[in-house]
């Protein structure tokens, strides 16, 4: 059952961790399990990794590619991780908004930031934990992806990146995925509810 609603604005879910936190299994499950929500498919210049694929996961476009879209306005916004360039197309996310559909993003800090400032009202921020550092580290060496000095770099940020959580609206601690996917849920269900939303001149029973 979907949750189009024409009554309301869409809703731009944000959902931002340090890396190896688990947010994009989250996001993955959260967008077969949560009604009504669209993924907004990134684009990033950094090569893909095995079983990504082209167009679903991201987009991956060359460094020329994606200076053409920065200079042609596309992106509502972009940042540099960890050598590489991740943006998101503007267009979904202003058809989401006014088709009154809802679009959940997997972005990092710095992007995040630059989205709230652009849809200060439509947007909603939520930032995911690991129950603790050690599990943090344990989920990127498992990962079997990077060589050390690259896990090193990743464990740095990822406590730097912790302290980011007061600045979102929600806090999920990833200590089990069912739980964290229905605190998603609650999340997202609150949200649509919220009157703030509904389009101006709405008008209950006068139909």
């Amino acid at each position: 059952m979907g949750c189009f609603s024409p009554l309301r604005r869409g809703i731009i879910f944000i959902l931002s961790a340090p890396s190896g936190a688990g947010k994009t299994t989250i996001s993955r499950r959260a967008l077969k399990e949560i009604g009504g929500l669209t993924a907004s498919v990134s684009v990033t210049t950094r090569a893909p990794r095995e079983g990504e694929v082209n167009g679903v996961d991201y987009r991956f476009v060359n460094d020329h590619e994606f200076d053409r879209l920065l200079e042609a306005g596309e992106m509502a916004e972009w940042a540099l991780v960890f050598d590489s360039r991740y943006g998101t197309p503007r267009q979904p996310l202003e058809r989401a908004v006014a088709g009154g559909e809802d679009i959940l993003l997997d972005i990092d800090i710095q992007g995040a930031g630059q989205l709230r400032a652009a849809y200060p009202n439509d947007s909603v921020t939520i930032f995911v934990l690991p129950p603790g550092f050690r599990e943090l580290e344990e989920r990127l060496r498992g990962r079997g992806t990077e060589a050390e000095p690259a896990i090193a770099h990743r464990l740095r940020r990822a406590r730097e990146e912790a302290r980011a959580y007061p600045e979102y609206d929600y806090l999920i601690v990833n200590a089990d995925i069912g739980e964290s996917i229905s605190r998603l849920a609650a999340v997202v269900g609150a949200e649509r509810l919220r009157v703030a939303r509904l389009r101006e001149g709405f008008a209950p029973w006068q139909n």
